[in-house]
């Protein structure tokens, strides 16, 4: 699949397209921060499109998707 610098790369254009992103560019996306709340500003309905990401491309199944706010750094 690639090393960890490619998957974190081609996910943060993923994840800007998936949110009509359109003033963010990936190297706007600091691995090392939060997405939600301070760090990007993402809310819960963009962590339900975050869902829908991860099931769609990478098979990852979210079982509460209540957690993944509170832990998803990318």
């Amino acid at each position: 699949m690639g090393n960890i610098e490619e998957i974190v790369g081609k996910l943060k254009v993923q994840i800007i397209q998936q949110l009509n992103l359109v003033e963010v560019k990936p190297e706007d996306i600091d691995a090392d921060s939060p997405l939600f709340n301070d760090g990007l500003g993402l809310d819960s309905i963009d962590a339900l499109e975050i869902i829908v990401l991860l099931e769609k491309n990478y098979g990852v199944k979210v079982r509460n998707p209540k957690t993944l706010k509170r832990s998803f750094i990318l």
